[in-house]
């Protein structure tokens, strides 16, 4: 087949003429519709598709076999009966009139062809891969859905007049986890605000003209405190500009982002929440350990192991006694007295422990011990933040995992 010459037509507002009423002529149609033309239908009968898109004021059906002459004043013809002899006699037609015709049957017959289309807000993808149609379909799927995750970042067009605040969350570790609305809003933002546990990776892929902001809390060391984030989002909102708040995990799991969400609602400014994956369930989950187990463990609990504001310590005696899971996040460095208050509320010293770190990333490793030991181990094996602790039975399920799959722990 010769090289083709793309083109994009506008055909809004313009005659057009589907001849055929079975699925392929229904797919035609829609196409013509979604374009904005008036459509001609000519079939005896209609499948159960089209038959519900002559209802549009658009569409006018003429309830009968084709003939010559039916293509006066038409702008464009598709034909898709399934009869060689009427789609050539359609495309003859169209030739002899200065028609483009568009043949179902045969391409190499066609003065013109319909890609792979699809379209993602204002940007239209079409796929022509010759005469290997799910190929083309195949590459426009792969590239559409691209587009609408912002895989492939495009800026969207600004639809609105006003600034927003989109928090979103990132996930555990791994950019790949991130969600498909929070990779969208990524690549339509104007400002990012990112958090030291972000899937930074995801930063390399935004435009150069994005402003991304260090919100960087991490032990001992903040970038921005969290008042001055708070008047930082809103402030950037009011200037009209689209602001992402990147969190690490997910935005209300010890994210503080209700806390975001309060003070952007009471100065009036536009906020989404974006749910992300929490570390909490996903980092155990990459380490081989479900939180819970049927006839281990029925539930579980997440905790924050810093301390809460003005020093109250969690409520050790009820941790202790839980028959379940216990999650501890932000913890490596407490690691010694969370164990301790355990013990000394009566958990087991013989309790399962797994600490992961960098949990979803390619470094990702695992240390296990019990409450009796897991602090002399971690010491030894120099665990470090940002790690994810696991206390209770199910760690024990890793391990059994691990040894079907033949490999080590960790």
């Amino acid at each position: 087949m010769s090289p083709r010459y793309p083109l994009v037509l506008d055909v809004s507002g313009l005659r057009t003429v589907v001849v055929g009423g079975g699925p392929v002529a229904a797919r035609r149609t829609r196409g013509l519709l979604d374009a904005d033309a008036t459509v001609l239908v000519i079939a005896p009968e209609l499948c159960e598709d089209l038959a519900v898109l002559v209802s549009d004021p658009r569409v006018t059906w003429l309830a009968r076999a084709y003939a010559t002459g039916d293509l006066a004043g038409a702008w464009l013809a598709q034909t898709a009966t399934g009869d060689l002899e009427t789609d050539a006699q359609v495309a003859a037609d169209a030739e002899a009139a200065g028609i483009w015709c568009v043949r179902a049957d045969d391409a190499s017959h066609s003065a013109a062809w319909t890609p792979a289309t699809a379209r993602v807000d204002d940007v239209t993808v079409a796929v022509s891969a010759g005469r290997d149609p799910r190929r083309a379909r195949a590459i426009k799927d792969r590239i559409a859905v691209q587009l609408e995750t912002g895989e492939l970042p495009v800026r969207r067009r600004r639809r609105d007049h006003g600034g927003h605040v989109a928090l979103v969350g990132g996930g555990p570790g791994d950019p790949g986890l991130i969600t498909a609305r929070g990779r969208r809003l990524l690549a339509d933002a104007d400002v990012v605000v990112v958090d030291r546990l972000a899937p930074r990776a995801l930063l390399a892929e935004l435009d150069a003209d994005v402003e991304v902001i260090e919100a960087g809390k991490g032990p001992r060391a903040h970038t921005l405190t969290q008042s001055e984030i708070n008047d930082l989002l809103v402030e950037r909102a009011l200037a009209g500009q689209r602001v992402v708040r990147l969190k690490g995990g997910d935005p209300f799991v010890f994210g503080r982002g209700a806390e975001e969400a309060l003070v952007c609602a009471e100065a009036g400014v536009p906020c989404e929440v974006v749910p992300g994956v929490t570390s909490a369930v996903a980092v155990p989950g990459y380490a081989g350990i479900p939180v819970t187990h049927r006839g281990v463990a029925r539930q579980f609990t997440v905790i924050s192991a810093h301390h809460a504001r003005d020093g109250a310590e969690p409520d050790w005696s009820s941790l202790a006694a839980i028959e379940g899971t216990l999650v501890f996040l932000m913890g490596v460095g407490q690691l010694a007295g969370l164990v301790d208050s355990l013990l000394e509320q009566g958990r087991p010293p013989a309790t399962p422990v797994a600490i992961v770190e960098r949990g979803t990333l390619p470094d990702q490793r695992t240390t296990t011990g019990t409450l009796e030991t897991i602090v002399a181990i971690a010491t030894a094996h120099e665990v470090r933040s940002p790690a994810v602790i696991i206390v209770g039975e199910v760690v024990t399920v890793a391990a059994e995992l691990a040894k079907l799959r033949g490999r080590s722990l960790g």
